[in-house]
């Protein structure tokens, strides 16, 4: 196998065998599926910092061959999509993608393809850092006096995704595209072990609805607020919109109240509407358990004018367990099941075939009063009303659930407006 480790300091002689310098790092060009060496930064050598990976002969034995002579030698063009490695790859933090972690490069892996030296993969074993310090064969040999086995900890350059937020490593991975293919609740692990300007650029490198469910899976309320404090207000107002209601609600409750308002300020006004709604209630009531993202429907329609318009509202998974019958006014009259929506002949109004008798709770219910209503009738939501009996939102379960256990006990939300 071939590393960097193994270049780095080697011996640089011409043609004629006359010393040139020492190599200080490896540049490559970002390429798929694999970076390509394109030149070698020398030490030691005042005249030429850089030279083309072209001019490189052979290397053995920590010593680089040139096919010129020292006084031919030009200097190698950088281009902006190169990189030094030793100085902005090595020791910095990437995701590994198979691993769904965040790990640090020991050292990298290259290979000799059809003329060309590619980087292949990063090693984050400590076999990596005994190579690096000289001590590789030390260890080996201690290790298999042991009876035992030092593997080799590679990763294959396709499975990583670089995360450092500096201008350099936009180069690596220009929109995080490979970690932006994992699921939000992988991200939000991967974001919990990353610094306050590596989160930033993870986050500014995913699309809205994908940074506000990661956001969302994100269960340090400080993280969170810090996370969309760092962006910039037309950013994090974006995020915000595409979260749930209740979601953004309790985020901006946890922001400095200058910075929440500036955002809802700059939210599309029906979804500052409804996060604006949440926040005049109290966290450790319903209403402010809620979320405003339900399916409400007239009870003058028939099952396929209902049907019609859960199409045209394209309501979440979430959102969509129920179906709630009102009227003009948004009282509530009935609520339907999906399955009774969708055996019913389509004609038939939905008023015929509704349940009328509705369990709901008040908005001003506790959190453990909403969650013994869920638990004895076995709901996934349950429907919030005001003392005139009209629907205000929704309670689910998993929400309520994580306000009664003691770990999320606390009051998240203050009324801030």
């Amino acid at each position: 196998m071939i590393f960097l480790s193994d270049f780095v300091n080697a011996e640089v002689v011409d043609l004629r065998q006359h010393r040139v310098g020492r190599v200080r790092d490896l540049i490559v060009v970002m390429s798929d599926p694999f970076p390509r060496v394109t030149g070698v930064v020398l030490k030691n050598n005042p005249r030429v910092r850089s030279i083309d990976w072209g001019v490189v002969r052979s290397w053995d034995n920590k010593e680089l061959s040139l096919k010129v002579e020292a006084q031919d030698l030009q200097p190698h063009t950088r281009t902006d999509t190169e990189l030094w490695l030793s100085r902005q790859v090595l020791d910095k933090q990437i995701v590994d993608m198979d691993g769904r972690r965040v790990v640090r490069v020991n050292d990298l892996q290259l290979s000799q393809v059809d003329g060309s030296m590619l980087l292949v993969g990063v090693d984050i074993g400590s076999r990596g850092l005994m190579r690096r310090i000289g001590l590789e064969g030390l260890g080996r040999r201690v290790i298999a006096s042991l009876g035992r086995d030092w593997p080799h900890k590679l990763i294959s350059w396709e499975a990583v995704d670089p995360v450092k937020s500096d201008v350099n490593s936009v180069k690596l991975r220009i929109a995080h595209t490979k970690l932006a293919k994992l699921h939000p609740a992988d991200i939000a692990e991967i974001v919990h072990e990353l610094s306050p300007d590596d989160r930033s650029a993870v986050f500014a490198a995913l699309d809205d609805e994908k940074a506000a469910d990661t956001l969302e899976e994100i269960q340090d309320e400080q993280m969170q607020a810090s996370i969309l404090e760092r962006l910039d207000v037309e950013r994090a107002s974006d995020i915000l919109e595409a979260m749930s209601p209740d979601e953004a609600a309790d985020l901006l409750a946890d922001l400095p109240k200058e910075r929440a308002q500036q955002l809802l300020q700059k939210m599309e006004e029906d979804e500052a509407e409804d996060v604006e709604e949440l926040l005049a209630y109290r966290g450790d009531t319903a209403g402010g358990l809620m979320t405003t993202e339900y399916v409400g429907v007239l009870h003058t329609l028939t099952a396929a004018q209902a049907i019609d318009r859960l199409r045209e509202l394209e309501p979440d998974a979430e959102s969509v367990y129920y179906v709630y019958v009102v009227d003009e006014e948004e009282h509530l009259l009935g609520v339907l099941s999906l399955r009774d929506l969708i055996v019913a002949k389509p004609e038939t109004p939905i008023r015929d075939f509704m349940i009328k008798n509705v369990i709901a709770v008040r908005v001003d219910a506790g959190p453990r009063e909403v969650a013994e209503v869920t638990s004895k009738y076995n709901l996934l939501a349950v429907p919030v009303v005001d003392e005139h009996n009209r629907l205000q939102g929704i309670v689910t379960v998993d929400d309520v659930m994580e306000r009664v256990m003691p770990a999320r006990a606390g009051l998240r939300r203050r009324r801030i407006f």
